[in-house]
């Protein structure tokens, strides 16, 4: 059903998550129980938004970051130990 806001979807995806049956959350909010199980199954194959992914790749950078800034410290020490 097109034009669903994204607020009503996890919503009702939230409903659903914490014990309403499909078709108790169908009737009630007029959504057909197919596109209820298609939302489901995107939410479970783990699809993701872009901003997510753009936020996760920034993440990963910063922790790489880190890590190679621990590993000179630790060389570092390595070499100031010996």
């Amino acid at each position: 059903m097109p034009g669903i806001a994204r607020e009503v979807k996890e919503e009702i995806l939230g409903r659903i998550k914490s014990g309403m049956t499909v078709m108790e959350a169908s009737k009630q909010y007029g959504v057909s129980s197919k596109t209820m199980y298609a939302w489901l199954k995107q939410k479970v194959e783990g699809s993701i938004s872009i901003l997510e992914h753009t936020k996760l790749k920034k993440e990963n950078e910063q922790l790489k970051q880190i890590i190679g800034v621990l590993t000179l410290e630790l060389e570092k020490t390595k070499k100031k130990a010996a």
